[in-house]
């Protein structure tokens, strides 16, 4: 099943894509909250929806990001050894962890705002995990029972803010419009194998980010269950499994999103998301 949210900014409602088609199925009467996923909300949706005249959702209908905002988002960095190497950082003994303010989440298509003050506005491709049930000290073995489903994400990232002005990476990742998540969230049925998704990226029309999940430093089961061992994982909850080379902090010489770019990315089977950068107004 593919879920989306669709509808003005704070306003969406719930919807499915059925066979390339977007449906409407808020007579369900839940959003894609903690809760929905926590009390087996995907099941629940699909006996509801089997054998219904679903209404279509109007042809060019904004999408949001195709969860309710999650109680955190959890980043992994430097999870692509090529990422590693273009930025000049060791590859990581384990996985590195960092948060993105749940305050970013923007919808698929909406726009990237550079805040105010920045000079050093970076995109990242990346693989996000929904978490399924509540996941404390998850076995590897196990840790694939607790995903709800994957999505596309943009982990927008300041530079300066993040590595130049002292202190931990959070500060230049959780700006207002740095997640923009979606279009949709496919459940694990959806996606053969997490392992081996081609992902890219293209800014103005040039492909600049071209990689493979194949080439993850740690799976998932393994960010599963590591994140876990710190934190307990809420249902909704989104780990973001990295990003391959091409970002802008490691082209030769850097150089960083100004207003007019426009920014495409997408992953096999997750569908594709495009964010047109303006200025901090």
């Amino acid at each position: 099943m593919k879920l989306i949210r669709f509808g003005a900014n704070g306003q969406e409602k719930p919807g499915v894509i059925l066979n390339d088609k977007k449906y409407d199925v808020s007579a369900f009467g839940e959003d894609y909250t903690e809760q929905f996923f926590e009390t087996d909300g995907v099941a629940r949706l699909a006996a509801f929806i089997k054998d219904k005249q679903l209404p279509e959702i109007a042809a060019g209908a904004r999408l949001g990001s195709p969860i309710v905002r999650p109680s955190k988002i959890v980043c992994i960095g430097l999870n692509y050894a090529d990422h590693a190497k273009e930025t000049n950082a060791p590859l990581p003994p384990e996985p590195v962890i960092f948060m993105k303010a749940t305050t970013a989440i923007v919808g698929p298509n909406d726009n990237i705002v550079i805040p105010k003050n920045s000079v050093k506005t970076d995109w990242e491709v990346e693989l996000a995990v929904v978490i399924g049930k509540k996941a404390s000290y998850v076995d590897e073995a196990n840790a694939m029972d607790y995903v709800a489903g994957y999505v596309l994400h943009n982990d927008v990232s300041e530079r300066e803010f993040q590595l130049e002005r002292n202190g931990t990476w959070d500060k230049g990742k959780g700006c207002d419009t740095f997640a923009p998540l979606g279009p949709f969230l496919a459940t694990p049925d959806e996606i053969a194998d997490p392992h081996n998704l081609r992902l890219w990226l293209k800014v103005n029309g040039q492909i600049l980010q071209d990689g493979t999940t194949s080439n993850f430093i740690f799976n998932l089961p393994h960010l599963i269950s590591y994140t876990s061992q710190f934190m307990t994982l809420l249902p909704g909850d989104i780990i973001s499994t990295g990003t391959p080379a091409g970002v802008g902090l490691g082209m030769k010489p850097p150089f960083y999103l100004k207003p007019g770019d426009v920014v495409e990315l997408g992953i096999d089977g997750l569908g594709e998301s495009k964010q047109n950068v303006v200025a901090y107004a």
